[in-house]
């Protein structure tokens, strides 16, 4: 890295301050040239989705890759003339649509509206209750046979890559050297590395493949549907090709087919 692309102000080991610096970047990468407002509310029926071309959601992404995928986040996008507001689905600079919404809400779909719901590293930001909450209405809005998957960062290869002092540490610290870019190079004291996903990034609640099972389960999932999958390997390759590569050494992905 340039020395004079490092962000000297950038502290790691201020949660709170990194904080600040995320939801920064977070109103950055939520800019776009232009919205137009293509459906509104306030619950979207599957006509209306259907319509649009639209057969499952990805959560916490302002641009879904996916052909037939509908992004949603909390956080709205913004263009020089417009701005999203929750209730209305948009497309995005004449391609992806998006809908803006909170995740601790009821979600704005009718029941068995979608075929398949994508969540990346988006549990691990929300309060269990409110994981739980969120995905009983996941489980709602997907249509008998439907498929949820869930990519999160797993508590199990951190706890193995503190106890066994394996290359994992090392190596992921460089993945997240080159994704951010401006940030000095984090610390490499294990018990750093170990904490930092606890209290990094606005994180809340950390899962390994049981701690995942228990909360599908509490939502209504049958546990025996539930699997452990790897990384862009599932049940719809369409889906799982959604996986970012820049997240797969710590990632746990899992899938649940409902009905």
């Amino acid at each position: 890295m340039a020395e004079e692309r490092v962000d000297r102000s950038w502290n790691w080991e201020d949660p709170a301050g990194l904080g600040r610096r995320m939801d920064e970047f977070t109103v950055d990468l939520a800019r776009c040239d232009s919205l137009e407002t293509v459906a509104t509310g306030p619950k979207f029926t599957r006509r209306q989705l259907a319509d649009l071309g639209v057969t499952g959601i990805e959560f916490a992404a302002f641009r879904t890759a996916h052909p037939s995928g509908l992004g949603t986040d909390l956080v709205g996008l913004q263009s020089p003339h417009a701005a999203t507001e929750p209730g209305s689905i948009y497309r995005v600079d004449g391609s992806s649509l998006y809908t803006q919404l909170d995740v601790a809400e009821p979600l704005p779909f009718e029941d068995g509206s979608v075929e398949w719901v994508y969540a990346e590293h988006l549990i691990e930001h929300i309060p269990l209750p409110v994981a739980v909450d969120w995905l009983t209405e996941v489980r709602r809005v997907l249509a008998p046979g439907g498929l949820l998957r869930i990519t999160t960062p797993d508590l199990r290869r951190y706890v193995e890559g503190y106890l066994s002092q394996d290359k994992f540490f090392a190596k992921h610290r460089r993945r997240v050297q080159l994704a951010i870019g401006i940030a000095p190079p984090m610390p490499a004291r294990p018990a750093f590395m170990f904490n930092q996903i606890f209290y990094l990034y606005g994180h809340r609640w950390i899962y390994d493949e049981t701690e995942l099972r228990h909360v599908l389960a509490r939502a209504g999932f049958d546990d025996d549907a539930v699997r452990v999958r790897a990384y862009r390997d599932g049940a719809r390759q369409d889906v799982a090709d959604l996986d970012q590569t820049i997240r797969n050494d710590e990632t746990i992905y899992v899938e649940v087919s409902d009905g």
